[in-house]
C-alpha cells in the first residue's frame, strides 16, 4: 500500500513538470530571435543548411520565436566557435554551425581552440558526410597512386580546418605529397580557386555537395576523386579507395581512425555552454522535428543539401568517446596536424 502511494505521489509530482518548462520556454522564447553562427562564408555547405532552418525551426519552438543566419568565417570555423563559447549569450538564443574536426582542436594543441567540446550543448547534425579528395582534370595527379609520387596544390582555410589538416595526415601516414595552400576563406573560395587554376584540389570536399551541387563536374569529368576520408567508404564510391586503408601501420591507422571519428557528425549544430537545460531540450526536439518537416526538405531538395538526421544526445557521446581517447593516439594525431 505505501509503495503503490509512494508511486501514485511521485507520478503526480512529475506531471506537472513537462508542461510547466514548456510554458517558461514559449514564454521566454516569445517576440524574441535566435541567431545561427555559420563559421564559413555564404554558398558554402554550412551556409546552406543554417539557411534552411530560419523558415521552419521557429514553428516547432514553444513560443515561435524568428530566426536569422550571420556568417562569422574565419580559421575553418574557429572563429565561430570560439565566438559561441564564449561570447555569444548563454539563454538559447543562439547555436551554430562549424566545421566538424573544429570539436577536436583542443585535443591536437590548437591554442587558438578557447573551449572544450564536451561543455558546448549539440542539438544535432543535418547530415552525416563522407569526405572526398577530389583534384580538377587539368592536374598531373589523377589518382591516390599518382599523389605518393606527384606533389598536387590544394586549397584550405584555416590552419584547423578539415581540408588541411586531412591531407597533412595523408602526407604524413601514407605518402602523399600534397602541397597545401592557406587563406581561403571558405569550400566557395576553394572551389572557385580550381576552377581559376590557382590550386589543383581541394581534400575536404563532401561527396554529398559534389552530387548535388556540382554534378555537371561529375558528369563532364571535370575532377578526378583520388579517395575518400572516413571510416568506410560509401555505398555510391565501392571503387574511389579510403585513405585508411592504406595506412602504413595499425598505429598509423589508429590514427586515422581518431580524426575521422567526428565524420559522424556531419554537419553539426551546437549551442553555448550554460544554457538551461529545457532550452536545449526544446532545441534538440525543434531540430529534429524540423529535419522531419516537408515543406523543409523541399527546400533543402531545392537548394541541393541532403538531410539525415542524427540527435545531440548522440552527438554529445561521441564527442566525450572522442575525447576519452588513448593519450598516445591523441599525442600522435596532434604530430600529425602539425
Amino acid at each position: 500500500m505505501q509503495l503503490k502511494f509512494a508511486l501514485f505521489v511521485a507520478a503526480a509530482l512529475a506531471l506537472p513538470s513537462s508542461p510547466c518548462a514548456a510554458q517558461d520556454v514559449a514564454d521566454f522564447y516569445k517576440g524574441k530571435q535566435i541567431s545561427i553562427i555559420v563559421g564559413f562564408t555564404p554558398g558554402g555547405s554550412s551556409s546552406l543548411y543554417a539557411q534552411a532552418l530560419p523558415r521552419h525551426m521557429g514553428r516547432y519552438l514553444p513560443g515561435n520565436p524568428t530566426l536569422i543566419v550571420q556568417h562569422v568565417p574565419g580559421a575553418g570555423g574557429l572563429v565561430a566557435a570560439n565566438n559561441v563559447y564564449n561570447t555569444a549569450p548563454r539563454d538559447g538564443t543562439a547555436f551554430a554551425i562549424t566545421g566538424r574536426t573544429v570539436a577536436i582542436e583542443p585535443l591536437l594543441g590548437n591554442k587558438n581552440a578557447k573551449f572544450d567540446a564536451r561543455q558546448f550543448n549539440w542539438i544535432g547534425t543535418a547530415n552525416v558526410e563522407y569526405t572526398t579528395c577530389a583534384l580538377w582534370h587539368t592536374a598531373k595527379v589523377k589518382t591516390l597512386q599518382d599523389a605518393l609520387s606527384i606533389e598536387a596544390v590544394v586549397g584550405g582555410s584555416g590552419a584547423d580546418a578539415t581540408e588541411v589538416v586531412f591531407p597533412k595526415a595523408a602526407n604524413k601516414l601514407v605518402g602523399t605529397k600534397f602541397k597545401i595552400v592557406l587563406g581561403y576563406p571558405g569550400s566557395t573560395e576553394i572551389l572557385l580557386a580550381m576552377e581559376r587554376g590557382e590550386v589543383e584540389g581541394f581534400c575536404g570536399i563532401g561527396w554529398t555537395f559534389l552530387k548535388l551541387r556540382k554534378g555537371d563536374w561529375l558528369k563532364d569529368k571535370k575532377i578526378n576523386i583520388l579517395y575518400q576520408m572516413s571510416l568506410e567508404k560509401h555505398p555510391e564510391l565501392p571503387d574511389v579507395p579510403a585513405i585508411i586503408d592504406h595506412a602504413k601501420t595499425p598505429e598509423d591507422r589508429k590514427v586515422f581512425e581518431f580524426l575521422f571519428a567526428p565524420q559522424e557528425m556531419g554537419r553539426p549544430f551546437f549551442a553555448p555552454p550554460g544554457v538551461p537545460a529545457e532550452r536545449v531540450r526544446a532545441l534538440r526536439d525543434a531540430f529534429a522535428r524540423t529535419l522531419r518537416d516537408p515543406q523543409f526538405l523541399a527546400d533543402a531538395d531545392k537548394m541541393g543539401v541532403e538531410v539525415q538526421h542524427v540527435g545531440g544526445n548522440h552527438i554529445q557521446k561521441l564527442v566525450e568517446r572522442i575525447y576519452a581517447s588513448p593519450p598516445e593516439v591523441i599525442a600522435r594525431a596532434k604530430a600529425v596536424a602539425e
